[in-house]
């Protein structure tokens, strides 16, 4: 191009940009939106709560009851409202822990709390699946940070250790997730509550996938050590529960920092109220009818009966990974499910490690037996 033809402003910018999705594209792993279409083996919306009439009826009588929908302004400012200091002491009560506090999604709560609480002297030994919104509030914050294998406790206390050895001298913080949001496995808790104990850490449990799902009345792994002063508990309000936000559940004092110092709260316009009302209608759903978690496990051993013979990996959970591999592959399998009408999701890398591409199948309450039936003879066709 000579000096006469000049690109216009911001060609080369956007050619940049092109570049980069071309070679996502070349890698298979470049992703887009999809329209929400076929049968739901994809969502996290386990209890079928999100679009069920129970919902529905608990958001309509909030909004008779005249609750806003929009809060206008941040929680310290004028966008507290009533429905969220309601939730929050009901949320405590029902969890067991001394105070919680309502974030407007599960990142933000990850990024809120790991930003705010450990200091400069401390160090966040996390599990190497952890969270990405975890990874994110951890390069926010002061703490130095330590990856270990996956749910191996002695290589959570060994970097501690280690840790000391070198001059260490503040506080350990322990992270993990209950239930792995893509293998479905559980985190050794017991081990971990007990090397937090031995080393004065605190134990930060991301119950994402286990709110509502597993547990004492969908109360989570982490339930019968709720309340402890050394254990954080997150409890995602958008999975099992059906609605959106999540809840930081700990000691007052751990609240009351996080309302002080976590950014992502202080200066962030409050989470709806209507909402905050549709979680405490939740909550008290499960409480009166526990059956649907019984339901729910029913599938998934039916589920279990039909897909592992074709390669689906057993877990304690609803979710059942089919481990592909390869990237191209994983999405063309993905593809030709969809086309018989099962919302089946490929997930790549990054989400999860290079060579582990994988189907993600989440059981909910939105099938039945006779579609997980439908869809193990799909797949194994696709297989």
């Amino acid at each position: 191009m000579s000096l006469s033809d000049p690109q216009p402003p911001g060609a080369a910018f956007q050619a940049k940009l092109q570049d980069d999705l071309d070679a996502l594209t070349r890698r298979h792993r470049r992703r887009a939106l999809a329209a929400r279409t076929g049968r739901d083996f994809a969502s996290n919306d386990y209890l079928g709560l999100a679009g069920s009439p129970e919902m529905r009826a608990i958001v309509a009588d909030a909004l008779a009851r005249g609750v806003p929908i929009g809060s206008g302004g941040s929680r310290l400012l004028r966008g507290n409202h009533e429905e969220h200091e309601a939730l929050e002491a009901e949320a405590a009560h029902w969890f067991g822990s001394e105070a919680a506090l309502y974030f407007s999604t599960g990142f933000a709560a990850n990024g809120g709390l790991f930003a705010a609480l450990p200091g400069a002297d401390d160090l966040v030994v996390h599990d190497e699946l952890i969270h990405a919104s975890v990874h994110d509030g951890m390069r926010l914050g002061r703490a130095a940070r330590a990856s270990v294998e996956h749910n191996d406790a002695d290589a959570v206390a060994e970097t501690i250790a280690q840790w000391r050895r070198k001059g260490g001298c503040g506080r350990p913080w322990i992270a993990v997730e209950s239930l792995y949001s893509m293998d479905g496995d559980r985190a050794p808790l017991a081990d971990l509550v007990a090397i937090a104990d031995r080393e004065d850490a605190v134990l930060i449990v991301d119950e994402a996938h286990a709110t509502g799902v597993v547990g004492p009345g969908g109360r989570g792994l982490a339930a019968q050590w709720e309340g402890r002063d050394n254990l954080i508990t997150l409890r995602t309000c958008g999975k099992a529960l059906g609605a959106e936000g999540a809840l930081v559940c700990a000691s007052r004092a751990v609240c009351d920092v996080l309302i002080n110092r976590a950014r992502g709260f202080i200066f962030s316009t409050a989470p709806s109220p209507l909402m905050a009302a549709a979680v405490r209608g939740a909550l008290a759903l499960l409480e009166r009818e526990p059956e649907r978690i019984a339901r729910l496990d029913a599938l998934v051993r039916h589920a279990h009966d039909r897909l592992l013979p074709l390669g689906a990996v057993a877990s304690e959970s609803p979710i059942m990974p089919v481990i592909v591999g390869e990237d191209s592959r994983t999405m063309e399998i993905a593809a030709r499910l969809q086309a018989q009408g099962f919302d089946v999701r490929g997930i790549r890398p990054p989400t999860v490690p290079v060579g582990t591409a994988r189907l993600r199948l989440s059981i909910t309450l939105n099938v039945d037996a006779a579609t997980i039936d439908a869809l193990a003879a799909a797949l194994k066709e696709a297989l």
